[in-house]
């Protein structure tokens, strides 16, 4: 009779082990889920106002707004990856502008008779890149869209 309450005293404690186990385990997959779900907030706020810094840039985008055409290969900036303050930019000669908790800045890449099937035949319209950075802690986010005068032709999200 004593070996028996021996071996329930082992067995509890090793059934005790293993719930505790189980909610250690439990609460760090729980503290996990709580961490992504505040990156997934955050990322998205930081597009959302990425999303506003362009459209304040893209609101100077007027029939007449003019600007030196860039070089020949006019890429994207390259210091939209990197930026943390207004002005001149690096390699690109961008002048970028505070807005709204972000940084902007716009090139003139070209002209075109087609943008995107929404022009008059033989009518021809100045493209430009708006480029919107966003920056929070260690988190940024850059937003691109190719535009006329008139309209937005296309966006893309470059981080």
């Amino acid at each position: 009779m004593n070996a028996q309450r021996g071996a329930v005293l082992i067995v509890s404690l090793v059934f005790l082990v293993l719930l505790t186990l189980l909610a250690t385990s439990s609460m760090q997959n729980a503290t996990l889920q709580e961490k992504m779900a505040g990156s997934v907030t955050m990322n998205n706020a930081l597009f959302q106002r990425a999303e506003s810094v362009l459209r304040v840039a893209e609101a100077n985008l007027v029939p007449g707004f003019q600007l030196p055409e860039c070089p020949a290969t006019c890429l994207p900036p390259p210091e939209a990856l990197t930026l943390s303050a207004g002005g001149a930019g690096g390699a690109s000669g961008v002048n970028w502008i505070a807005s709204n908790g972000g940084f902007y800045g716009i090139q003139q890449v070209g002209e075109t008779d087609d943008p995107a099937g929404g022009g008059a035949p033989g009518q021809f319209h100045t493209l430009f890149r708006v480029t919107a950075v966003v920056v929070q802690g260690g988190s940024r986010a850059v937003l691109e869209s190719t535009h006329t005068e008139e309209r937005r032709i296309m966006w893309r999200q470059r981080q």
